[in-house]
């Protein structure tokens, strides 16, 4: 029986997760089909609702629903608690299941992907909302020697870093000695802006991470010219959902493939 799994947005037509979900469940012989679905703002949990009741087997949800779909889920993983937000939905008779994949799909794309041993390094999170919520415990777990959360609004910050033990505030507030790993989770880059960085933030060999894929951006071309490496989000993206597919399907597909595949075009 063939098994039916959607993303949900709005905006969601510029979606890539049916190419991905399509391509590993090629790989990895699954009977499934997998949408893009548009849900109202104010309609998602009916949408929801009306794709379970249809024969839903499981969804992703994007942005701007992953904390209704929080509320939505009965029963919520460890991740998903700690990110106050869900973007993976597994659909029983009994529950709706809500998980986070977003921060292992990060610190996969950062380790198998791009090589690096979190362990040790000084890690710079630019931003505190939900992009960057979700991904703090994945990174503290990988034993970086420092984490520090950076926010325009300084406050924000700094609750955030509290709730999770780590340190954070203004960028007027960032340690010296440069980081070896800064992570854009703002949405500065959807406008085209740029955080209030110093040009001391990076250290030598630092590597400069956006979650924004698909566009060059001017927190990526700051880096470049104080001669750190850049990566964009692409990666990341690729691994949430395997990770997702992992928890749907009971196997793990190839990443490496469907990454070099949406690069190409």
């Amino acid at each position: 029986m063939t098994d039916h799994y959607a993303v949900f947005g709005n905006p969601i037509q510029h979606s890539k997760s049916p190419r991905i979900h399509a391509e590993f469940a090629r790989q990895t012989r699954q009977d499934l089909t997998y949408a893009a679905l548009l849900a109202p703002t104010d309609g998602f949990a009916e949408c929801v609702a009306a794709f379970r009741a249809g024969g839903g087997t499981g969804a992703n949800v994007t942005v701007p629903f992953k904390e209704q779909a929080f509320a939505l889920s009965n029963r919520r993983t460890d991740r998903a608690e700690a990110a106050g937000a869900v973007n993976t939905l597994t659909f029983t008779p009994a529950e709706i299941l809500g998980d986070n994949t977003d921060g292992a799909g990060l610190v996969r794309d950062l380790a198998a992907n791009l090589g690096l041993d979190l362990a040790g390094m000084r890690i710079l999170l630019m931003g505190a909302g939900g992009a960057a919520r979700g991904v703090v415990l994945p990174l503290l777990a990988q034993a970086p020697v420092r984490l520090f959360i950076a926010n325009r609004t300084a406050d924000k910050a700094l609750a955030l870093a509290g709730h999770f033990g780590c340190t954070g505030g203004g960028y007027a507030d960032l340690p010296g000695g440069g980081f070896d790993l800064v992570i854009n989770a703002t949405a500065a880059s959807l406008a085209g802006d740029l955080p209030p960085l110093p040009d001391d933030v990076f250290a030598a060999d630092a590597l400069a991470y956006d979650m924004m894929y698909g566009r060059d951006t001017p927190f990526l071309d700051f880096a470049r010219r104080r001669g750190a490496r850049t990566a964009d989000g692409l990666g990341m993206l690729v691994e949430q959902a395997a990770e997702a597919f992992q928890l749907w399907r009971g196997v793990r597909p190839d990443t490496e493939p469907v990454i070099a595949a949406l690069r190409d075009g």
